[in-house]
């Protein structure tokens, strides 16, 4: 539940106590690490946010998001993928043609303000890619993308690689430098792209 800060490693919830938080000699408080990144790694990471503490959904770590929401993935994730599915998979240029941004705007903001009861139906926004763009959106808006920047370079290391044993290898390598979440999350998002790409006849 890292959030990048400079060249060190804080609890992503630490801002939002910063006035709350007492620091002990020798500790910290719920949660409030401020660590360098190279001795993150030596630190458990095992402490779960007060969802009150949680005020967003877009921008928010995405590791901090599953855990105050106790859930595998984050839910503005699931919510769009099934909405997507369930309606836009024929629909031409899926994930190509931008929706109204003032619309997706309004999905972010029913997301912060809502989460899980937002409100994304067809009823709602009748253009599927306005919802597609809100997923992107939330991609874009993280602030630890989903493919981290330590397991970024092995990533683009494997794809580089010819022999596909050695690549699938690499692969796992690059996989295994992810924090739970973000493996969970990158995995329920290809098998999407792999379902949309079964009907690119129609969606392309």
């Amino acid at each position: 539940m890292w959030g990048l800060i400079a060249q060190g490693v804080k609890c992503a919830v630490l801002e939002a106590r910063k006035s709350k938080i007492k620091l002990a000699a020798g500790s910290v408080s719920d949660c409030g690490l401020n660590v360098h990144k190279q001795c993150s790694k030596m630190v458990p990471n095992d402490c779960k946010p007060d969802l009150k503490h949680v005020k967003k959904v877009y921008s928010c770590d995405l590791t901090t998001l599953v855990k105050a929401h106790t859930t595998k993935r984050p839910m503005v994730v699931d919510m769009c993928i099934r909405e997507i599915e369930s309606r836009g998979l024929n629909s031409e240029g899926l994930y190509r043609v931008s929706g109204f941004s003032d619309l997706i705007e309004d999905v972010k903001m029913a997301f912060d303000r809502d989460g899980e009861k937002a409100d994304i139906s067809v009823n709602m926004y009748e253009d599927i890619n306005i919802i597609t763009g809100a997923l992107k959106l939330y991609f874009r808006d993280l602030p630890i993308p989903l493919i981290t920047y330590d397991a970024y370079p092995k990533f683009i290391e494997s794809a580089k690689i010819m022999d596909p044993d050695e690549q699938l290898e690499t692969l796992h390598e690059a996989l295994k430098l992810l924090p739970p979440a973000h493996c969970e999350t990158l995995r329920y998002l290809m098998a999407h792209l792999k379902r949309v790409t079964l009907h690119e006849k129609e969606n392309l």
